[in-house]
C-alpha cells in the first residue's frame, strides 16, 4: 500500500468541495443514476488550479504502481481521515489532474450513461443527422423514447473505437501503397 497525504485545503475543497469523501461518494452513487449525462457543465481549471494539479499529479504518480493506495486528507475545518482507494480509481485521478494541469476542462461521464443524438454528435465532432443515420441503419445501437433516439455511452466509445480501428487500417494500407508507388514516403 501507498501512503500519501494531502494538506492542501485547495486541493481538498477542488476534490471533495467541503464534503467528506464518504459523504461525497454516497451523494454521487445516489446521483449518478438520476441525472442526464453531460447535465453538469465541464470543470475549466484555473491558472492557479492548472499549476496544483501539476504539481498533485506529479507527486501521486510515483505511487502508480500500488494496488491499492491509501490516501490521508484533511483541511482546516475537518479532521484527517484515510481511505483506501483501488488502483484504477487512483489512475483516474491522476488523469484528471494531468488534464487539469494541462488547462483542459473535465467532465465525468457514465459508462452506462444513456446520451442524446446531439451530445452524442458532440463527442464524436460529426454532426446530428450523420448520427440519427448510423442509428438508423443500425451502425450505432440506440433506443427510442418516444420519437427521441438515446444512445449508450458504451455503445458510442465502441463505435468510436471501431471506426478508429478501421481508420488506422485505411491509414496503413494508404502508406504501403504510397511506399510501393515511391510517392515520397519511406
Amino acid at each position: 500500500l501507498s501512503f500519501i497525504t494531502f494538506t492542501s485545503s485547495i486541493l481538498y475543497n477542488t476534490i471533495c468541495k467541503n464534503l467528506s469523501i464518504r459523504l461525497l461518494q454516497e451523494r454521487m452513487r445516489r446521483t449518478a443514476m438520476l441525472r442526464p449525462a453531460l447535465a453538469y457543465e465541464p470543470i475549466q481549471p484555473s491558472e492557479s488550479d492548472s499549476k496544483l494539479a501539476e504539481q498533485s499529479s506529479r507527486v501521486l504518480s510515483k505511487y502508480i504502481k500500488s494496488e491499492e493506495t491509501q490516501l490521508s486528507i484533511s483541511s482546516k475545518d475537518n479532521p484527517s481521515e484515510t481511505i483506501t482507494i483501488p488502483n484504477s480509481a487512483f489512475r483516474l485521478l491522476i488523469d484528471i489532474l494531468t488534464h487539469m494541469s494541462r488547462g483542459n476542462a473535465i467532465t465525468l461521464i457514465p459508462i452506462h450513461a444513456e446520451l442524446t443524438t446531439q451530445q452524442a454528435a458532440d463527442l464524436l465532432n460529426v454532426s446530428r443527422p450523420f448520427v440519427t443515420q448510423l442509428t438508423d441503419s443500425n451502425q450505432l445501437p440506440c433506443r427510442k423514447v418516444g420519437t427521441h433516439r438515446r444512445i449508450l455511452f458504451k455503445d458510442l466509445m465502441d463505435y468510436k473505437k471501431n471506426i478508429d480501428i478501421e481508420r488506422e487500417k485505411v491509414l496503413d494500407q494508404l502508406v504501403v501503397e504510397a511506399q510501393e508507388l515511391n510517392i515520397g514516403y519511406e
